[in-house]
């Protein structure tokens, strides 16, 4: 979800490894041990879980995380929780990492010591406050001063236990100052609206009956004024300390007037010292990105210079390929230029000219495509954006029952447990191994077309380049198909979006085994057992020694790699695309009542969006337990719609609406990610309905009336353009100027190596003897085109540099410190301060 800033869209995205803690802290009894698990949280806002570790001090997790990020936020937070025996979760410890420190961690391994979590250091959301400081004449004629105190409002602040009841306690500090008012409790929101105004005296007269004093003058700046964010609670243990400001009131000024927003800060006792390590650490590799979209404009001529790539001769004359040559990991090119060139609908074009390329240069076609080159890596990317929904279809329910089931698979007797049989084991693999090589060889109809496209390519390169080798036509193809698409989706099921985390151990080793075996199924080498170092899996391939699985790859690849088109059959058998618990309101208008708000588990195929009471059994979908009988169906081709719901509906956060024809289904998602992924993928799956609405009511229809437009029949058209665009059949969602300022940041970046491929082109166009060294890395079939099309890359990312320099001195000048999108912080004051007039004093 972009953010809007004056015609230029700024989109921030996470990806984070979360690899392994160390030295956790004993369980204070016998065993010692603890069951841990990792959360990742936007601000307090739980996103993500890891799986738990069961009985570590220094559990593993190795689990990837990635998000488009929806909201603001100020930290980026991970949580170490135990699972104790009743099954309660207490935390540990966590590490906060400020918005603004990312940058400093930002694709590195890192370390980060646990910190104590307490309720007084948990703090999200900001107050806007305003301060009056004005002269009052009293009855006997003497003048004091008073501060009047304006709180407004305040913004996301945190939901204590399921509620968030706050109010405001205002008082000024200073010498003998206690007066402490209240505001009135605001119920059940996390965005108060209080509006309410204190009164303080600032100054007194020497005649002050009760006690005499004055403020003197240089006095004035040791008074601050002090908000505090409370959560009325009914619980014995008394009302939940939010987050508090202190305003000093030096930062009136001359004018004696101070408006802004503040960022709510812990408590300043409320974070205890702990020594190094006392707590444990966590080792994080964190990537945020921020991406500054101009207009599309803007990007033109980069966009064309790249989108000629595929035209170019020698193609390693061409933008593209010169990114992948000045690029650090040819990974870092491919994934902004296969989106590029996928949302244009110039993909194939573009690979079939660099892996021809490729093709040409290699000598030994038993090492076709087995480097890690811009061609592999684009190739794969391809497969992984485009060949998403092809593996949920083929290998999701197989490898759902094998982590669900446990079979043992250990077939190396060194590792074999004592209570375990080899034989059996050996079965248990064969069978596996068996139905995921039958379900892949024979879903060749269900291959995505841009993959088999790309595959005759390769095809046609191989065999023309290798015509005395019979085989290369197959292996150019399996060397993808097998050994970089389906097989890593089977070792890794969570990096491919089929499980939610990465497999236990044991479970783990299975997935491994079959992986090899179905490796080496699909490579049809010449002699198979020899392509195993291990004994044990040369004998199990044994099975698996028969003429019939060559012919079946065989037919497999030639069906996958042929020239002709089909239409994609419709599958029959349902398709799991996402499943998760969430809140739903019944779909009876009932007036009154939280008893309207139910847990439910939704499931939804590319039939149906359904939800059921309890957790549905994956592997029995047709063969319902009690409880398992969904409660409520929708038809695909009854959604109409898709869109968010206001918060103000039900003072509820992350709430979304599927709208059907007779009413609208309202549902809570966990977080702000999840609430994403389920508005995108419905309205993906129903882009096609041919009844789908235009427009939509963004909030509820209570109290016999829609919030929204006020109008009071509930069939009344909707108020609001329904948000679309979003292309048909789960296909992916790309931003092509957002993929071409990710290209002009790494051009960017490399900069340097641009020029010195300028030198390289000099050098190897005077001088055809043995290259330099330092030029030697680079692929230069044609100095004098490589050296016109660098000349071009550079002046249109110096035209791009120049436009992000100027918007970032505008944005620097237009910055106020105070304001709602830039809160004062902790660190913020100073800077809020050095915007005021250096001459500013405060006087009275």
């Amino acid at each position: 979800m972009a953010v809007e800033e004056e015609g230029l869209r700024v989109f921030q995205s996470v990806k984070i490894k979360i690899g392994e803690a160390k030295n956790i802290p004993p369980y204070p009894g016998p065993n010692r041990m603890r069951d841990c698990y990792c959360t990742v949280n936007l601000d307090q806002e739980e996103v993500f879980r890891t799986k738990i570790v069961e009985k570590s001090l220094c559990p593993f997790y190795g689990e990837d995380f990635y998000c488009e990020i929806p909201r603001s936020f100020r930290h980026l937070s991970f949580y170490i929780f135990d699972r104790d025996v009743f099954r309660r979760d207490s935390s540990i410890g966590k590490v906060a990492v400020k918005k603004e420190d990312l940058q400093k961690y930002h694709g590195k391994d890192t370390w980060f010591p646990l910190q104590p979590v307490s309720a007084d250091s948990e703090v999200q959301g900001k107050v806007h406050l305003e301060l009056r400081l004005s002269e009052v004449i009293t009855d006997s004629g003497v003048v004091c001063h008073k501060l009047a105190t304006r709180v407004l409002e305040c913004q996301g602040l945190p939901i204590v236990n399921g509620q968030c009841d706050p109010y405001a306690a205002v008082c000024l500090l200073g010498p003998s100052r206690s007066d402490a008012k209240k505001t009135k409790v605001k119920r059940k929101t996390n965005n108060p609206q209080f509006d309410e105004v204190f009164y303080f005296e600032v100054t007194r007269p020497l005649s002050h009956t009760k006690r005499q004093f004055d403020v003197e003058e240089e006095d004035v700046d040791k008074l601050a004024l002090r908000v505090d964010l409370w959560n009325a609670s009914n619980l014995k243990f008394g009302d939940e300390f939010l987050g508090g400001v202190r305003v000093p009131l030096r930062a009136l000024g001359q004018s004696g007037i101070h408006d802004a927003w503040y960022f709510l800060q812990p408590r300043e006792n409320g974070n205890k010292s702990v020594k190094a390590d006392e707590l444990g650490s966590l080792r994080l590799n964190i990537v945020y990105t921020e991406d500054h979209v101009f207009p599309s404009e803007h990007y033109t001529p980069l966009r064309e210079l790249l989108l000629q790539s595929a035209h170019a001769e020698p193609v390693s004359a061409s933008a593209a390929h010169i990114l992948g040559e000045v690029c650090r990991e040819k990974q870092e090119a491919a994934v902004p230029l296969v989106r590029l060139f996928l949302h244009y609908g110039k993909i194939v074009p573009f690979i079939s000219a660099i892996a021809n390329a490729e093709v040409n240069r290699t000598q030994d076609p038993n090492t076709i495509f087995r480097g890690n080159s811009l061609t592999s890596k684009c190739i794969d990317e391809t497969m992984k954006l485009a060949g998403m929904h092809y593996l949920q279809v083929t290998l999701k329910p197989i490898i759902d029952e094998i982590c669900t089931d446990h079979k043992p698979c250990e077939i190396d007797p060194v590792k074999l447990k004592e209570s375990e049989n080899l034989e059996t084991n050996r079965e248990n693999l064969r069978h596996y191994v068996d139905r995921i090589f039958n379900v892949i060889t024979s879903s060749g109809v269900s291959c995505p077309t841009v993959m088999c496209d790309i595959f005759f390519s390769l095809r046609e390169s191989a065999a023309t380049r290798f015509q005395v080798d019979q085989d290369v036509r197959y292996t150019a193809v399996s060397s993808f198909i097998f050994l970089r698409f389906f097989a890593p989706a089977i070792l890794s099921p969570n990096l491919f979006q089929l499980r939610p985390h990465h497999p236990d151990p044991c479970t783990s080793r299975t997935l491994t085994l079959i992986s090899k075996t179905i490796q080496t199924l699909g490579s049809l080498a010449k002699s198979k057992s020899a392509n195993f170092k291990e004994s044990y899996m040369a004998a199990f391939y044994d099975y698996f020694n028969e003429q019939k699985y060559a012919d079946a790859v065989k037919n497999f690849l030639d069906l996958i790699s042929s020239s002709g088109r089909w239409d994609q059959k419709s599958i029959e058998t349902p398709i799991m695309l996402k499943e998760g618990f969430m809140i739903k309101r019944a779909q009876g208008r009932k007036r009154f009542g939280m008893k309207n708000f139910k847990k439910r588990w939704f499931r939804l195929t590319n039939h149906e969006f359904t939800y059921h009471k309890t957790k549905v059994n994956l592997l029995l979908p047709y063969l319902l337990c009690p409880g398992e009988a969904a409660l409520c169906s929708i038809p695909i081709e009854n959604i109409l719609a898709v869109e968010r719901l206001e918060e103000e509906s039900f003072k509820m956060k992350n709430m979304f609406q599927v709208i059907q024809p007779e009413r609208a289904l309202y549902i809570q998602a966990n977080n702000c990610v999840e609430a994403r992924d389920w508005i995108d993928i419905l309205t993906k799956v129903s882009q096609c309905n041919r009844k789908r609405l235009s427009t939509y009511h963004p909030s509820a229809y209570l109290n016999g009336h829609w919030l929204c437009c006020k109008l009071s029949a509930d069939t009344a058209p909707g108020c609001t353009p329904c948000t679309g665009g979003l292309p048909a059949n789960i296909q992916l969602d790309v931003d092509g100027d957002r993929e071409t300022e990710r290209i002009y940041s790494l051009f960017s970046t490399y900069m340097s190596k641009l020029v010195k491929m300028q030198e390289a082109c000099g050098s190897k166009s005077v001088y055809d003897g043995p290259e330099q060294e330092e030029y030697s890395s680079f692929i230069i079939d044609d100095p004098q085109e490589t050296y016109k099309t660098l000349k071009l890359i550079v002046s249109a990312v110096q035209t791009l540099e120049q436009q992000h320099t100027q918007y970032k001195r505008d944005k620097f000048r237009k910055t106020k410190y105070g304001s709602q999108e830039h809160p004062i912080g902790d660190k913020s004051f100073q800077c809020y301060i050095r915007q005021q007039s250096e001459s500013s004093t405060y006087s009275i």
